[in-house]
């Protein structure tokens, strides 16, 4: 009896310290062993206050916990363009489910994680060292801040020449590094254990054969190992599963064998680039941990902001309406100044002015980049123009913005089979 209580005492302290995304995970497969069904987790990339938002409310209703995936770019110790800081970021996230009472789990994570990721490291040329001690100094704030997951991404080297695909062993190397360094930092400061994600989904990270993915299993396992990390192994792996930018038909089969090999790890493949995803039903059935879906909530935004500027048009031609906001011409302008927009150009589109691409393109591009330039002073001033000539006639735009991102993140819980979840965790 007594050996029985310790080893129920000692299963519940593991249970107690294990992080919350590890909990999360294990609670929902635990589900599938007592119910059959199939779960995925849902991301959310919080590129703007109203995706935040709006991911809290969508949630909410669906009473569904909610992933929110931050690239460097978006959130850094140097405001990023989202101009939050990992501290000011993780309050963002207390306040908003406050304001909408929501009492679900909810996960703060780091997405893309390593040197050359973030935008100002590439354009500038840091060097390996200095690139690497930015992203070591962006997990400690991002850890301090109270984060729950990180994902550790050095499968891009600028060092690299142009079309060939950086060394495996050098990916394992700096994952190691980087994975040796956040818990090195997290236990010398008492802070709570975290998750790690592991991979990339693009080619250039050299994961995207089935062979070069056992190679960096198996070099990871032996690097944390080595490094004193037997405990510490990633939640989550990246796979490359069928989509990509241009593509969005999610492939099933690979799927499944990628799940295959990453479960005797105690690992679960995580999917990229899941945006407007054909097939958003087979993510849960294929076995898939969580998904990442990102831009295309700032289209959602863009488009919902584009419809009330339709409607602001229609109201000044009507003498309803003294000055337009000229919203989408100032997105538009804001993103050609800020020169992000080069880095999505096609081959054949090198070189090119943002208004030399095609309609699509300049369309598609424009919207796109928008997430980059949402918190511009002007930006902020041609918004707060257009929501106060809407509200003098009784349209809520805010409302109408935010339930656009909604509707477009309400598949996705759906999909995979997160409704009424919470009431189970």
């Amino acid at each position: 009896m007594i050996n029985l209580l310790w080893k129920i005492r000692k299963e519940l302290l593991k249970y107690m310290i294990m992080a919350k995304t590890e909990k999360l995970l294990n609670r929902i497969a635990e589900l599938e062993k007592e119910t059959g069904v199939k779960r995925t987790i849902f991301a959310a990339c919080p590129n703007s206050m109203s995706v935040i938002k709006a991911a809290f409310r969508a949630a909410k209703r669906n009473d569904a916990p909610i992933y929110f995936a931050a690239t460097l770019n978006q959130i850094d110790c140097d405001g990023g363009y989202t101009g939050l800081t990992q501290e000011e970021f993780i309050k963002i996230l207390k306040f908003e489910a406050a304001a909408v009472n929501f009492k679900g789990v909810y996960i703060a994570a780091i997405d893309h994680g390593g040197p050359w990721l973030k935008d100002i490291q590439r354009t500038e040329g840091w060097s390996v060292e200095r690139a690497m001690d930015g992203v070591k100094k962006s997990f400690e704030a991002a850890i301090a801040a109270g984060y729950d997951l990180i994902h550790v991404d050095p499968t891009v080297d600028i060092n690299v020449p142009k079309g060939e695909i950086i060394d495996i062993h050098l990916v394992v190397k700096r994952t190691v590094e980087l994975i040796s360094h956040a818990e090195t930092f997290r236990k010398a400061h008492g802070y709570a254990p975290i998750s790690y994600e592991v991979g990339t989904e693009e080619v250039h990270g050299g994961l995207a054969d089935e062979r070069t993915f056992d190679t960096f299993l198996e070099g990871l396992k032996e690097g944390l190992a080595a490094a004193g990390l037997s405990d510490v192994w990633p939640c989550f792996i990246v796979g490359k599963v069928g989509t990509d930018l241009h593509t969005t038909l999610f492939d099933p089969e690979v799927a499944k064998t990628l799940t295959a090999k990453v479960r005797p790890y105690g690992s679960w493949i995580k999917g990229h680039y899941t945006d407007d995803v054909s097939n958003p039903e087979e993510y849960p059935l294929s076995g898939m941990g969580a998904a990442n879906v990102g831009p295309e909530f700032t289209m959602s935004e863009y488009d919902a902001l584009d419809e009330l500027e339709k409607e602001e048009k229609r109201l000044y031609e009507e003498g309803q309406v003294a000055k337009l906001s000229a919203m989408t011409d100032t997105l538009i302008s804001l993103v050609h100044a800020s020169g992000r927009w080069k880095k999505w150009l096609l081959a054949d589109e090198q070189g090119k002015d943002l208004r030399e691409l095609s309609p699509e393109r300049f369309q598609w591009i424009v919207k796109t980049c928008s997430r980059y330039i949402w918190q511009n002073p002007e930006a902020l001033a041609a918004r707060a123009m257009l929501y106060s000539n809407l509200e003098r006639v009784g349209i809520d735009a805010e409302e109408v913005v935010l339930g656009r991102i909604e509707h477009d993140m309400d598949k996705y819980f759906t999909a995979f089979n997160l409704v009424n979840l919470n009431k189970l965790l």
